[in-house]
């Protein structure tokens, strides 16, 4: 299942990890393992932010896509549901409209 993942980093944990010089290769080893189709750097009220599209298997492999955020940056991490325009086609909301309108 396609997923939209919003990752909202508090400053202080990724400010130490930028110092130290370390904040290149967590950032790396955490993309190699998540192997998200897409990932984009931003911003979240302030704090440094990360959307990711992932792929989840099975709903057992969420820890594996948030816990490498959660212990390397204390980040909050929020997972969304997400389908292509030709996935919203195959839907049959149309149907679904017939019988509960």
């Amino acid at each position: 299942m396609r997923m939209l993942m919003h990752v909202k980093i508090p400053n202080a944990k990724f400010n130490a990890a930028v110092k130290d010089g370390t904040i290149g290769d967590k950032i790396q080893k955490v993309l190699a393992e998540t192997k998200p189709e897409a990932v984009y750097f931003t911003e979240y009220d302030g704090h440094r932010g990360v959307i990711l599209i992932v792929n989840l298997d099975q709903p057992s492999k969420v820890p594996d896509l948030a816990e490498p955020w959660f212990l390397l940056f204390d980040a909050d991490v929020q997972f969304h549901v997400v389908m292509s325009p030709e996935e919203l086609g195959r839907s049959g909301i149309e149907l679904l409209a017939k019988k509960w309108y």
